[in-house]
């Protein structure tokens, strides 16, 4: 089996070396043309944006040597420096700040490599007397009146969670330049399929979705994109909630 023109094509664009394949040149024609062909062919995404969930992936499965080389894909493809801390941000509610804290530094690392100025310029629109309602004022655009339900059906000894979500989770990070709320909520969802066991919230996040503009196409586009990236079983996990909420 030959790798195929357009695999390598893409893989020159995206990595420009072959370090990942050194002594496994079986397995690099399976894998480049799987994930470098024939799952582009069906995904139907812009390569931005490709990479931009491929990324998220790749925090949610917490691989740190892959995500330092989808990082520089990134950069390769045009994704911008604030783009890719954006994603990493976006990452913190949904992975925690343990995994992300061990992705700062290789991603700074490469910004300087790369003649890339840090600090970035701040992103942040909130601060810590207005984080609150501006986060709610998210979530309730992207969710609607569910958010109310939520507050009204939790416990006392639970209802400060849902504080959570609205200050933190949206106040703190769905408030932010650098991604729109289309993206945003896009990447939430690469990074809840990603990571397994979070259907209940996929399913949330599902609707979010369709709330802000990401159709079902480009959900199933998405899910197309992360299978070579994720495996089969949280893959079609994925597609069974969307299906469970946008049937056909």
């Amino acid at each position: 089996m030959a790798i195929t023109e357009k695999a390598m094509e893409n893989h020159k664009k995206l990595f420009k070396s072959d370090e990942l394949f050194k002594d496994d040149e079986e397995l690099k024609e399976i894998i480049l043309n799987f994930a470098l062909d024939e799952a582009q062919e069906y995904d139907h995404l812009d390569e931005k944006t490709r990479q931009m969930v491929i990324l998220a992936a790749s925090i949610a499965v917490q691989t740190p040597k892959r995500y330092e080389t989808f990082v520089k894909a990134a950069l390769n493809v045009g994704i911008t420096p604030v783009e890719i801390k954006e994603i990493l941000y976006q990452s913190v509610p949904y992975v925690g700040i343990l995994k992300v804290l061990d992705l700062l530094e290789p991603t700074n690392k490469i910004f300087e490599e790369r003649g890339i100025k840090l600090p970035l310029e701040k992103q942040g629109t909130t601060n810590r007397e207005n984080r609150f309602d501006k986060g709610l004022e998210v979530q309730k655009s992207i969710f609607g009146d569910v958010i109310d339900k939520n507050y009204e059906s939790s416990p006392e000894n639970q209802v400060h969670i849902q504080k959570f979500l609205s200050d933190n989770c949206f106040g703190d990070f769905y408030t932010r330049n650098g991604l729109d709320i289309k993206t945003r909520e896009l990447i939430t969802f690469s990074i809840l399929i990603s990571q397994g066991g979070c259907e209940p919230q996929v399913k949330g996040h599902i609707a979010g979705n369709v709330n802000v503009g990401n159709d079902k196409r480009t959900l199933l586009n998405t899910v197309t994109a992360l299978l070579p990236y994720i495996g089969y079983p949280r893959s079609l996990n994925a597609i069974s909630c969307i299906n469970q909420i946008l049937p056909e």
